[in-house]
């Protein structure tokens, strides 16, 4: 697969894990974390804003494998 669709299917999969995991940790806030102290609800923002970032890892890493060298 040349390295710019893999860029370009890598880009859209980031945009997509970004919306989902943003979805998912506002619902989770609305619905689990309304009566909670404000230490414990800093801890949660903070996990779940740098959450997506071991997701994306592996994404990352296969948009920017190198071409495979034809024989």
């Amino acid at each position: 697969m040349p390295v710019r669709l893999r860029k370009f299917i890598g880009a859209i999969a980031l945009l997509a894990l970004v919306m989902v995991w943003a979805l998912l940790a506002m619902a989770l806030a609305q619905s689990a974390l309304t009566d909670i102290n404000g230490f414990v609800a800093t801890l949660y923002y903070i996990v779940a804003g740098l959450g997506w970032v071991l997701p994306a890892m592996p994404i990352i890493a296969w948009m920017s494998r190198p071409a495979k060298a034809k024989a």
